[in-house]
């Protein structure tokens, strides 16, 4: 079997396994109600993971929106990978890779290629990561170096732990059904937050600010003012955009843990604003099938 297909076929277990151990855990729950340690478990990893993506991989690591310590960095870095999206040096490389080419030739999970490809098909049939072109500086710190190369350790340890809690139960619902929903909420960022959403600033790209996964994804759904401001560390703008990795940040650097949070400045932020706001209409925007 080629390697591609190897890496297809692990992508496939990954994604597929806790889809189908989901669909058992929600057939159990016609016969008896989730426990409250289960669901405890649930939202405990949920959260904790789902804030590991957002801080840890995508806005210190991908980005550099801020620095921290070493006990903080790997805190965080080891969440992200319990989340099961891949290994950090990867996720980074293919973020970088989607900047470079947003919505256009190159970018791995475009809307333009269909939502579907954008939400999750792009993980069968997206190449691999370029970890020479957009990944190699990882590589030099020994942090994220360790954490890259021990993934699976981190994966077994998020399926472990709610084991020991709760058995079983905790396994399905602290590990799988955990694991399904934070990757889809994640996936809605490139699929959701490229179609559906307001766009209020001057660039070409179709991202899209959308509250709903902004609230789910902790901020990430303000995806069209990080796409306007890469660097920033703060994706969501005023008091009704509820960023709650932000506020963490915002709290870490208050306690010294964080500093070199990077935010644009009002004028830059003035200059890039568009006149009036638009919401484009889902039937408008440019999708491969339609």
């Amino acid at each position: 079997m080629s390697p591609l297909r190897i890496r297809q076929a692990i992508i496939l277990f990954f994604v597929v396994g806790p889809l189908v151990a989901t669909a058992y855990a929600m057939y159990r729950l016609w016969n008896e109600w989730i426990g409250w340690t289960e669901l405890g478990l649930f939202f405990t990893f949920y959260l904790l993971t789902g804030l590991g993506i957002t801080i840890g991989f995508h806005r210190m690591l991908t980005h550099r929106s801020f620095e921290t310590g070493p006990v903080a960095k790997t805190f965080f870095l080891i969440l992200a990978s319990m989340a099961v999206q891949g290994k950090a040096i990867d996720w980074a490389a293919n973020h970088l890779k989607h900047h470079a080419h947003a919505d256009e030739e190159g970018d791995p999970h475009s809307p333009l290629e269909g939502f579907f490809h954008a939400h999750s098909g792009w993980l069968f049939s997206a190449p691999p990561a370029d970890r020479e072109k957009y990944g190699k500086r990882f590589e030099k710190d020994p942090i994220i170096a360790f954490i890259d190369r021990t993934f699976l350790l981190w994966v077994g340890l998020g399926l472990i732990i709610p084991f020991i809690i709760a058995g079983f139960e905790g396994l399905l619902w602290g590990g799988f059904v955990r694991i399904v929903v934070v990757n889809h909420v994640t996936w809605a960022v490139n699929s959701v937050c490229h179609t559906f959403g307001d766009r209020p600033f001057d660039i070409k790209d179709e991202s899209r600010n959308n509250w709903v996964v902004g609230l789910l994804a902790f901020g990430e759904g303000w995806h069209h003012n990080h796409h306007a401001f890469p660097a920033m560390a703060y994706h969501g703008m005023g008091w009704r955009q509820f960023d709650l990795s932000a506020i963490i940040i915002r709290t870490m650097a208050r306690l010294k843990l964080a500093w070199n949070v990077k935010n644009p400045s009002p004028d830059l932020v003035e200059r890039r604003r568009r006149t009036e706001a638009t919401t484009t209409p889902p039937s408008t925007i440019p999708v491969s099938g339609d």
